[in-house]
């Protein structure tokens, strides 16, 4: 079977411990549930306060969430830059709230080795960089002093491709090139192409038409493409209304060989991921 054709199975194996789950590569394809405590979220559905952010997740988890993505920014590309004292205290009530109840584990979506060091203290057990070290490089170093997985996210904003997917590939390279020099474990590295992040509506499809070759980079890959811009501008739709076109993101996605999705309708996705597995893994139970 040539490369172009290979199952996600066959691409990938291995194993990563993330708080009390582990994530074994290429049986399954994963849910992470996002829950935005920024009163700006483009997504619209930000919660304020730990009481309705755990009501929020215990609601993902019962819908199949794997794991609980909590964020404190927004990640508009016009939303105005939070302080770390700020995302500090919207995070940690919510991270501490939601470690000591929940069944699953919770991953924070920060850029800041600060704010990921005290959320990990309070229970999180992924970090979940946005910018790919590019913003503050001792976030790795968080991740490798706890000995918990790390999600690099290759992003473009602020620069303009010459060559798009291979300056993609070589990016997220280098990422995980500084991840392992400050002792991040290689089986702690998750890779996110970084769907929305200073990529054209054009090169967003790429991503998700060429997923498959991410793989070679060997690790696992999350997918991060639920309700973005680039499904409404493709279906002149506003944000509530890109649930059928992420469920094809998501569908097409797991295809070409997606590991890990990070989605706001857990619900509804649940679903499109068992019936993707089942096609393309064989897993009908």
């Amino acid at each position: 079977m040539s490369r172009g054709m290979e199952s996600p199975s066959e691409c990938l194996s291995g194993v990563t411990s993330c708080g009390n789950m582990e994530f074994k590569w290429g049986q399954r394809t994963y849910i992470m549930g996002i829950v935005n405590v920024a009163p700006d979220s483009f997504s619209g559905d930000g919660v304020s306060g730990a009481d309705a952010a755990l009501a929020q997740a215990e609601r993902f988890v019962a819908e199949g969430a794997d794991i609980i993505d909590v964020g404190g920014e927004s990640t508009r590309p016009d939303s105005a830059p939070v302080s770390v004292e700020e995302e500090l205290e919207r995070v940690l009530p919510v991270v501490r709230s939601l470690a000591g109840k929940l069944p699953v584990p919770v991953s924070i979506d920060t850029y800041k080795a600060v704010v990921a060091r005290e959320a990990v203290a309070a229970g999180a057990r992924m970090v979940n960089d946005v910018w790919g070290l590019k913003r503050d490089p001792e976030l790795a170093r968080v991740a490798a002093d706890n000995g918990i997985p790390l999600v690099i996210t290759q992003n473009q904003r602020g620069a303009s491709f010459d060559d798009f997917f291979r300056e993609l590939v070589a990016d997220l390279k280098r990422s995980i090139r500084l991840a392992l020099e400050v002792g991040v474990d290689w089986n702690n590295i998750i890779i996110d192409p970084g769907i929305g992040f200073g990529k054209t509506v054009e090169q967003n499809l790429e991503i998700v038409r060429r997923l498959s070759e991410l793989k070679s980079l060997g690790r696992p890959i999350l997918l991060g493409s639920s309700r973005k811009s680039f499904i409404g501008l493709v279906l002149d739709l506003p944000v509530d209304q890109r649930l059928e076109g992420t469920a094809a993101t998501i569908a097409i996605g797991i295809a070409n060989g997606a590991d890990i999705v990070r989605v706001h309708d857990v619900g509804q996705m649940a679903r499109v991921v068992r019936m993707s597995d089942a096609i393309v893994r064989g897993r009908s139970s």
